[in-house]
């Protein structure tokens, strides 16, 4: 050791502990203030400040841990080694939103459970204001890690806790302190009550234990398949009136963002038979968790940018960034869900690139990260009609003046708020999946013709939903029926026949798994074999997640198409661009019977219109009703 470092060293052990500590606790304070409102997105950028203040709290955290007796003596309270931990929980979940990697939302939760086993924040928190607070935030934000992980039974523990705990900060506190809180109790009650154990039956990510091994998926013959392209980021937004949400997630971008991932092996399954590892405060054993990680020979999960009702400007400095990431082989999927307006088209004669109009935008994006007190919902009426038009290139020379758009935001803002088709039409330079959920979604058709350079996969929703349920009002309940079909098509199916959790028995529910599985399967290996499919599609078949939304978008499509209340009504049917082969359109023989085996073990055929050549099933062991 140099004369220096031992110098070094003799003046450290000189200063007390405890100032050593808080030199630390500071210095973590000041980074951790630099990075907690840094976007989601950018992630190639600021990779260094994230590992310095990795880094930096990995110090402080082992400091405290080594020299706990001295700090205590010294007046360190639990609350203060909760809120170390409590940030480190955050920064774990950042890191997760931020790379879509498991591991991070593993370590974050046991960081989160670790301080709600030891109860660092609860003695003193009814004297205090601001450490009742504290706790509360930390309930809010477990919550959600809970809710991303699947972990239902901590779910259901965390509410019980954040109702008993506001209970008794508004009888301690005044009540006028803590109406936000009431809200956020709110928030999530209404969310629970709309994705139930029903919608969570089968696991939303993908399950290597239901779904094809990306391994052993149908090849593609490589005349058809121009390029192999894989699902590398994806964009998810929604903006509905009086949306069901918690905190900046929407119903409709959680099931999305889980659609997006692996299933952890057996983890789902364990969580949903109820283990005593995962109820109350003893929860799971870290050794637990990190068996819950994916297995490593899979692909990364994608990317997501999850964006909460972002401005016009925002939404495309989001886009642009990404874009400039993408990796050669990759695909860029775009979820929106929005009212909308499908306006007028006017046609001009002539030639020439289509300009988009200037828009000035001048309102702030709200932060990203997570406040968990931060519920206000804007409201949204009817998107103005204020002419504001976007223009994008058709083919035949023909240039298409589109009033259409999604409506992120309030009446009276114009385009302000709007995203129009020929918004995105600039970022078909590279390859992108766009899935469109609204009443409008017919007038992003002017997509297709008009690309940049890569020709963009379109999934439409159909322009009216029908409703499920016994309320009008159901979207606001249980979330988009389109959405359900991409990320849970059976229960899509079930809801749709008016069928709840409750009515099916879980023999007849797996039955109907297999079935449906079945029929996927058959769909994807006819694409793969065609030799009229398009090319779009036949280079994301190889990915799974793309794939499965594609198959499970056929199924949607055959389904309502068949059905009693939406037959022959065009406007209930959702549509895709380029155009699927024939061999899976809804009225062939093998989409009919797909639909017919499901229908007859519900007992529903007489729901849907099938051609009188289609028999039914005779493996199936259920009859139907009259």
């Amino acid at each position: 050791m140099s004369q220096q470092q031992m110098n070094n060293n003799t003046s450290s052990s000189n200063i007390p502990v405890s100032e050593r500590y808080w030199t630390l606790v500071d210095k973590a304070d000041k980074k951790f203030s630099k990075i907690r409102d840094l976007p989601y997105y950018e992630r190639n950028r600021y990779d260094t400040y994230f590992y310095k203040v990795f880094k930096v709290y990995t110090q402080l955290w082992k400091f405290q841990q080594e020299n706990r007796q001295k700090l205590v003596e010294a007046g360190l309270k639990r609350w203060e080694i909760g809120e170390i931990a409590s940030r480190i929980g955050q920064l774990y979940y950042g890191q997760y939103m931020r790379t879509s990697e498991a591991s991070y939302l593993s370590e974050a939760y046991i960081f989160y459970e670790a301080i709600l086993t030891r109860e660092y924040f609860r003695e003193g928190s009814f004297q205090d204001f601001n450490l009742a607070n504290k706790q509360l935030r930390f309930l809010a934000r477990f919550l959600m890690v809970c809710l991303v992980l699947n972990r239902r039974e901590m779910v259901h523990q965390l509410v019980n806790q954040l109702k008993m705990l506001v209970d008794e900060c508004k009888r301690t506190f005044q009540d006028t302190d803590f109406k936000e809180w009431k809200l956020v109790v709110q928030e999530i009650v209404r969310f629970l009550k709309a994705d139930t154990t029903f919608m969570n039956i089968r696991p939303l990510r993908y399950s290597l234990v239901l779904d094809l091994h990306p391994d052993v998926l149908p090849h593609v013959a490589a005349p058809v398949a121009r390029k192999n392209l894989r699902l590398r980021d994806a964009v998810l937004s929604s903006y509905h009136h009086n949306e069901v949400k918690f905190s900046e997630l929407t119903l409709d971008t959680f099931r999305m963002l889980q659609c997006l991932e692996w299933e952890p092996s057996g983890s789902f399954y364990l969580s949903a038979g109820g283990k005593s590892g995962q109820n109350g405060a003893l929860g799971s054993s870290p050794i637990n968790h990190s068996q819950d990680i994916a297995d490593p020979t899979l692909p990364p999960n994608p990317r997501k940018a999850v964006l909460y009702r972002p401005s016009l400007t925002h939404f495309i400095a989001v886009l642009a960034t990404i874009c400039e990431e993408l990796p050669p082989d990759g695909v860029l999927l775009v979820y929106l869900s929005a009212s909308g307006t499908t306006g007028h088209t006017l046609s001009l004669s002539g030639s020439g690139t289509g300009i988009n109009t200037a828009e000035n935008i001048t309102r702030d994006f709200q932060s990203h990260t997570i406040h968990s007190d931060g519920t206000s919902t804007s409201s949204m009426s009817s998107p103005s009609n204020s002419p504001n038009p976007s223009a994008s290139q058709k083919k035949g020379d023909c240039i298409s003046y589109h009033t259409g758009c999604l409506q992120f935001g309030n009446r009276g803002s114009g385009g302000l708020n709007c995203i129009y088709p020929s918004d995105l039409i600039p970022f078909t330079r590279r390859p992108l999946f766009v899935i469109i959920e609204s009443d409008a979604s017919e007038v992003f058709k002017a997509i297709s013709g008009a690309e940049k350079g890569e020709r963009a996969a379109l999934l439409l929703s159909p322009n009216c939903s029908f409703p499920i349920g016994s309320s009008d009002a159901s979207r606001h309940s249980v979330g988009s029926l389109f959405t359900i079909f991409l990320t849970a098509p059976l229960q899509a199916f079930c809801l749709l026949l008016g069928i709840s959790g409750s009515d099916i028995e879980m023999d007849t529910y797996k039955h109907a798994e297999s079935l449906l599985s079945s029929s996927l399967n058959d769909w994807g290996l006819k694409l793969a074999t065609s030799d009229n499919v398009d090319p779009v599609w036949a280079q994301i078949l190889g990915d799974p997640f793309l794939r499965r939304f594609l198959l499970r978008f056929i199924f949607c499509r055959a389904v309502l198409t068949l059905f009693v209340q939406t037959y022959n009504k065009e406007e209930f049917h959702p549509e895709c661009m380029p155009a699927l082969p024939d061999a899976v359109s809804p009225r062939t023989s093998a989409s009919q019977t797909a639909v017919v085996q499901l229908a007859k073990l519900f007992h529903a055929t007489k729901r849907f219109v099938f051609t009188e050549a289609i028999p039914l099933p005779d493996h199936i062991n259920s009859g139907t009703r009259s």
